[in-house]
């Protein structure tokens, strides 16, 4: 499948969201249909900014991204699971454009 976005991290195709270097195995596949939400997010010293991967709070998953700390944005996906996967893509508008315009549940 052609992907219509791909930082090397993120890629966005049709049928949904692959997050690279999600676990310390592997990646994460994720289909639109299961985004119940897409929410962007100021990166901060408290909210993710240093955090190359894993988690501080046990609610946010953070994919490896050694690039994060220069980076002002994130995307927490709601999955309805109590661990959300948050994202710092290069490019976050692209991103939630991409969610929104595949998954009617996205907001």
């Amino acid at each position: 499948m052609r992907p219509l976005y791909d930082d090397g991290r993120i890629r966005c195709d049709d049928e949904g969201l692959f997050i690279g270097r999600y676990y310390p195995w592997g990646a994460q596949r994720i289909p639109y249909r299961r985004i119940r939400a897409a929410a962007p997010f100021d990166l901060g010293i408290l909210r993710g900014r240093l955090r190359i991967w894993g988690s501080t709070d046990l609610t946010h998953w953070y994919n490896l991204d050694g690039a994060r700390p220069r980076k002002t944005t994130g995307i927490d996906l709601d999955l309805g699971r109590h661990v959300h996967p948050c994202i710092t893509p290069d490019g976050p508008a692209e991103v939630l454009r991409l969610i929104e315009a595949h998954s009617p549940k996205a907001t």
